[in-house]
């Protein structure tokens, strides 16, 4: 085993040269640590011991593994079994197969003769990446490339040029109707209103459509619309997930708060500062406390958490995973457990990441002043101890009764049971205490029938007539802002569950040292220590600081200075920006990624979460880097990013466009030869439907609304967590984005449209073609409903002649006119039906049978798709 373990350590070092025996000592973080994490860490590290030996730092080098001794003896390279074996002195000689060069044992016997001294801050945990590895094209600063000499437009001189690279002959232009039915639908999620589309079709002014463009970008719809896209990425719901899947009560603050910074066009790097750390940011606002909502309205258990302390480090990786995926397009979370396997990405950059997080804890900031933060407070500890007073009260009151019911129940039982009640509590068995244990847990239950005196039970009532006036003036609760803050997760008050189950102790971390959960006013605030690998005892890992990735600030230190003022760490600020400094070169690339992904439904790079090698290459990398120079020389204005690609011949061609040459050299229309077209995700569908109906609630903001569901569906989606039965009506009838959005359990409409389930952050959205979306718009009540308010919109535009009410139909639902062959079907269509429902004694059959045409309508292929 000695010999093995030798070997295996061999194999990590370094051989030495007889030229350079006077050179001076090798450095350990530059010359030996970075040797020792490239070549045996992975085997040999506080992840992977194998045969016991750990060389992450000096004293576990030292000791050596199971079963043998030191592997280097300090001050004595001759001495040192390593050493020996990598210069051929025993057998085996090490590395197997392998002929190291002889600076590198030079590097290995000068450091052990100088007494292997091992720096403190030695990066001897980490991965040294090649060249090839760390020249991937993400981690390369966009460069500004000249726009070809194609076209006036920069993006379409971008495309057009891969087109001739290609041989592909590009779409000609949509025609105005479809042009501007995209536009609404893309921007707004909502139909065109039919007077809109001929007003745009009349309109040939050399500025017509880019003053459609800047209308829609103006309208509230507008953040409603891409606000959802983001919600997606940003893993957004209303309850925490899980198997309990509990209510989230503040999480649509976030919504409103995502919706607003879209509609207002705020600048997209102040929007990464300020979910990521808008608590520590110079200026704190209530609109900054409720952006940290970012990190809160992640999934949680929230259920024993102190009895399973993995689910805080659970926690914190959704929290390095959805940052780095988000915002960097990397996938980070890969480095969790070892190295990532594809991208120069080690674990200790993992961690380090983690570190700038490790000092969160859930908050809920009061929206609301100093002084009616205090008034309230006030006022709620006064009357909670005169409501404690006069409960006490009570008790002392029903105590004799409740001892004798419990005594008459307790008789019930068997021998041995009562028997473990009555033995002193520090004289029972196991068996005794387990027995007394579930017994006293049921005590409380016989106080709902008791048989009290009549002096007693008037008391008793006088008092709780007493309590139920107290408890009527305990202040209305503070407006709440559900976000994260720094301080010590170690003294994290009980929630629930984390009472101890009866008969056990709680198995939970207890400090043995003073603090608190919030810093104390007017104390330093220290965060919490992170040590490498996490949940270990401190003396057998290493301390990680708040870092960076490696790859993209060229391993430098990171210094952070917390801000003046405020008892936190700043670490979540650096972070933030770190990702948003001009000189990161992923984090401008990755939003006009998304922004073009939303736009084409597909991005330039396909994997809009990924820029890594398991991701798919930019089809137009030199486009993709203009548009994120582009993107930071505006201001990182998302609407003028909006207003740029659609201005753009290519946004502005046909869909229907096809040559065989174009299919046959490009099948997936990679290169934008024509405009994709792509189904409507499941809240536009409903948008859309209600928005065809003419029923369309235009509430914005505030708590979720639940929408109506099936009976049957709703004993599923109520068994845990939150749900509302609700009927179709009005109140229900709101943009599908401020609806209750459940993570365990969703709509069904929603649902069956591919809406992802909100426990991890979502950059492209499934588009399934299944029977069951064509059996829900036939049957959902929902659709049937809306069918009929549909119906009646267009009776009342077009009157009762069956060939104006189909025009009006198509016109308001498709934004065209029906070609003669749809209208001569449709015709009969509908005068079938009148008949039909005639003959059924229909109380309004006209009405009948138009409605099961608008029911028609709303199934058409059409009317789903983006144009």
């Amino acid at each position: 085993m000695r010999q093995e373990l030798l070997a295996a350590f061999a194999g990590a070092v370094f051989m030495t040269s007889a030229a350079a025996q006077n050179a001076p000592s090798p450095s350990f973080a530059r010359d030996v640590g970075p040797l020792l994490g490239r070549s045996c860490l992975s085997c040999h590290g506080t992840v992977q011991k194998l045969a016991g030996l750990d060389l992450s730092s000096r004293a576990a080098a030292l000791k050596g593994g199971d079963k043998s001794g030191p592997a280097i003896v300090p001050g004595k390279s001759a001495d040192s079994p390593l050493y020996r074996r990598i210069i051929g002195k025993d057998q085996p000689a090490m590395p197997l197969g392998t002929k190291l060069s002889d600076r590198d044992i030079e590097i290995l016997k000068s450091w052990i003769d100088a007494g292997a001294p091992w720096d403190g801050d030695a990066k001897a945990d980490e991965k040294t990446f090649t060249v090839q590895q760390k020249n991937w094209w993400a981690f390369r600063a966009p460069v500004r490339h000249p726009v070809p000499n194609l076209a006036a437009h920069p993006i379409d001189a971008f495309v057009k040029k891969v087109l001739a690279d290609k041989q592909l002959e590009q779409a000609p232009r949509a025609d105005r109707r479809t042009l501007l039915r995209r536009a609404w639908l893309d921007l707004v999620g909502l139909l065109p209103p039919p007077a809109e589309v001929e007003a745009f079709v009349r309109d040939r002014s050399a500025n017509a459509w880019e003053r459609r463009v800047d209308q829609l970008l103006a309208s509230p719809h507008y953040g409603e619309r891409w606000g959802r896209h983001w919600l997606d990425v940003a893993r957004y719901a209303d309850s925490w997930g899980h198997i309990h899947d509990d209510d989230n009560p503040n999480a649509w603050r976030f919504r409103d708060y995502v919706i607003k910074s879209f509609n207002e066009d705020k600048p997209y790097h102040r929007f990464v500062l300020e979910q990521l750390a808008g608590d520590e940011l110079d200026e704190v606002t209530y609109e900054t406390l409720i952006a940290t909502g970012f990190h809160r309205i992640a999934p949680r258990v929230l259920f024993r958490e102190k009895q399973n302390p993995h689910y805080r480090y659970d926690y914190l990786d959704d929290m390095v995973g959805t940052t780095s995926r988000a915002f960097l397009g990397l996938t980070v979370s890969c480095a969790r457990c070892h190295d990532h396997k594809f991208d120069p990405i080690s674990q200790v950059d993992y961690y380090r990441m983690m570190a700038n997080f490790f000092p969160y804890v859930d908050y809920n900031h009061p929206l609301a002043t100093p002084d009616e933060i205090a008034a309230y407070e006030s006022k709620k500890l006064e009357l909670e101890a005169r409501i404690q007073e006069v409960t006490r009260e009570i008790r002392r009151i029903e105590e004799p009764y409740r001892e004798e019911a419990f005594q008459k129940k307790l008789d019930a039982f068997p021998e041995d049971v009562r028997i473990a009640i009555r033995t002193p509590e520090d004289k029972r068995t196991a068996g005794q205490k387990l027995l007394a244990a579930q017994v006293l847990s049921i005590r409380n239950t016989v106080a709902r029938d008791l048989a009290l005196s009549d002096a007693d039970n008037a008391a008793r009532h006088k008092l709780q007539d007493r309590l139920r006036d107290l408890r009527a003036q305990l202040p209305k609760p503070l407006p709440v802002a559900a976000g994260i803050r720094d301080g010590d997760y170690r003294f994290t008050p009980d929630g629930p569950g984390d009472e101890p189950l009866p008969g056990t102790t709680a198995k939970r971390i207890k400090p043995d040292f003073d603090g608190s959960y919030i810093p104390r006013p007017g104390s330093p605030y220290n965060p919490p220590p992170l040590y490498f690998p996490a949940m270990v005892d401190p003396a057998k890992g290493r301390r990680i600081e708040p870092g960076y990735l490696s790859v993209l600030n060229g391993g430098a230190a990171v210094r952070i200075v917390p801000p003046v003022g405020k008892q936190t760490s700043g670490r979540r600020r650096a972070l933030a920006e770190w990702i948003v400094s001009p000189d990161n070169p992923l984090t401008a690339r990755v939003m006009v990624n998304r922004i073009w992904h939303y736009h084409f439904g597909r991005g330039i790079v396909s994997t809009p979460s990924n820029f890594g090698r398991l991701g798919s290459e930019p089809s137009h990398p030199e486009l993709l880097d203009w548009l994120a120079t582009e993107f930071i020389r505006e201001g990182w204005s998302v609407k003028r990013m909006h207003k740029l690609i659609m201005t753009s011949e290519t946004y502005q061609m046909s869909s229907s466009f096809y040559t065989e040459g174009n299919f046959r050299n490009d099948p997936e229309n990679t290169a934008l030869w024509r405009f994709p077209t792509r189904r409507l995700e499941s809240e536009i569908i409903r948008d859309v439907v209600l928005s065809a109906s003419g029923q369309l609630n235009t509430e914005a903001g505030g708590p979720p609304f639940f929408p109506s569901v099936p009976g049957a569906a709703f004993v599923e989606v109520a068994r845990v967590g939150k749900w509302m039965l609700t009927k179709e009506e009005p109140s229900t009838w709101r943009r599908s984005v401020y609806s209750y959005w459940k993570r365990a359990r969703r709509s069904p409409m929603f649902e069956v449209f591919d809406q992802p389930d909100g426990m991890a952050t979502c950059d492209r959205r499934n588009s399934t073609t299944v029977p069951t979306q064509a059996l829900t718009l036939l049957n959902d009540e929902f659709v049937l409903v809306q069918a009929r308010h549909f119906a009646s919109r267009v009776r009342q535009a077009a009157g009762d002649d069956p060939a104006a009410q189909i025009m009006s139909a198509y016109q308001i639902a498709l934004s065209r006119d029906p070609t003669p062959t749809e209208m001569a079907g449709s015709v009969r269509f509908i005068e079938k039906q009148r008949a039909h429902h005639a003959a059924k004694l229909a109380a309004d059959p006209v009405l009948a049978a138009l409605t099961d045409f608008t029911h028609v309508v709303l199934n058409l292929n059409e009317f789903l798709y983006v144009p």
